[in-house]
């Protein structure tokens, strides 16, 4: 049986996402969700930083280019916030290039666009 990675902490991630898509719904730019993410995650007590700038490593090396996560939680996973339609591939894979550049095991990929809720927990292929 394969474990799950990060169980408890992902679970009320999304938990906390799913209180801020019931009270919300869909339609709000993503700047909103995460406005309102934060505000929720404060109140659920899960340990965040918003916005935060990670580092791309290249053959050992850090690069000047940075990108920034919408949120790291728990010190260990990345939290990309999506408004859209629907999420695309691309989505998907960004944040995969995340997990594989920064060495993190675990993104959850979150749309709050759709009128129920949609998530995907995105492995880091490379750390397993």
């Amino acid at each position: 049986m394969t474990e799950i990675i990060f169980k408890e902490e992902s679970y009320r991630i999304i938990g906390s996402c799913m209180k801020v898509h019931t009270q919300l719904g869909a339609g709000f730019l993503e700047s909103v969700y995460q406005e309102a993410l934060e505000k929720q995650f404060i109140k659920d007590g899960i340990p965040y930083v918003r916005e935060k700038l990670l580092l791309i490593q290249f053959d050992g090396e850090p690069l000047k280019k940075r990108f920034r996560a919408d949120f790291v939680c728990f010190d260990k996973i990345i939290v990309e916030l999506k408004s859209a339609v629907f999420v695309h591939n691309d989505n998907f894979l960004q944040t995969q290039n995340y997990l594989n550049a920064t060495k993190f095991q675990l993104g959850l990929l979150v749309n709050f666009g759709e009128p129920s809720l949609k998530y995907k927990r995105v492995l880091n292929i490379n750390q397993h």
